[in-house]
């Protein structure tokens, strides 16, 4: 059978982590950017640990007003710092339950922007670097990374199965209709698409080349847990399981 890594976004205030965490190879916890605390943190990376779910990072513009969902224009070194603080967050709760940080994944907008400034690219991996780990980092497809990247660092594309994309592969935005996908059925040939013929549709109707290294389900979609259900099940039945890979 293939093997696709799922991953979703936790510890962000939502009430069904515990229904959504079981279906999950990866999750990614807010780190006080863009929501959470010391206290969501830990509970997040408990819950992980009980599932045997791998942990992940979410650190965001730090910007609790917007979700994190508006580009900043920061000092690159302020950046930085705030990055490494939330990350930290993340890590200290992993070493308290004695599990391993496995990935970082930006969030929203600074994911986004990854996307359209090498430079912004360039400066998440230097934190992963300066913090001399063997991490994952989850990238939206098509980043033109300034620098070339250290051999320490593996790049996953992600694809995501609830949100609709542009031709050039950037998300629609969530203010513009269909951005968010919540039909299961949909979403199901959405990913079997994504992961059988490493292709995606766009919202325009083109089939676009790319190969996925993990799959996202957004916790606050509103039926994210009635999506995970029927996409594992799907999926298993067509020859997709979901695991967790190195």
């Amino acid at each position: 059978m293939t093997t696709i890594n799922l991953n979703c976004d936790l510890g962000e205030g939502g009430k069904y982590d515990a229904l959504l965490m079981p279906f999950l190879s990866s999750c990614n916890i807010a780190c006080g950017g863009h929501y959470g605390t010391v206290e969501s943190v830990r509970t997040a990376v408990d819950l992980a640990k009980q599932h045997h779910v791998q942990v992940g990072a979410h650190p965001s513009y730090p910007d609790l007003d917007n979700f994190g969902r508006q580009s900043m224009s920061l000092p690159f070194q302020d950046l930085k710092e705030s990055l490494h603080h939330q990350i930290d967050l993340v890590e200290e709760a992993c070493q308290l339950y004695t599990v391993n940080l496995h990935h970082v994944k930006p969030h929203g907008a600074l994911y986004n922007d990854m996307r359209k400034s090498p430079e912004l690219a360039n400066l998440v991996l230097q934190v992963i670097q300066e913090r001399n780990k063997d991490l994952v980092v989850f990238s939206p497809p098509r980043v033109n990374f300034q620098n070339e990247i250290p051999d320490s660092i593996h790049i996953w594309i992600e694809g995501f199965a609830d949100r609709a994309y542009q031709n050039d592969l950037s998300l629609v935005p969530r203010t513009q209709k269909n951005a968010v996908l919540h039909d299961p059925d949909l979403i199901f040939k959405t990913v079997f698409n994504m992961i059988k013929h490493q292709k995606v549709k766009s919202i325009s109707g083109e089939e676009i080349d790319q190969k996925f290294d993990t799959i996202c389900v957004h916790s606050d979609t509103p039926n994210a847990h009635e999506i995970l259900k029927i996409l594992t099940t799907q999926l298993s039945k067509n020859g997709i399981k979901i695991g967790r890979k190195s």
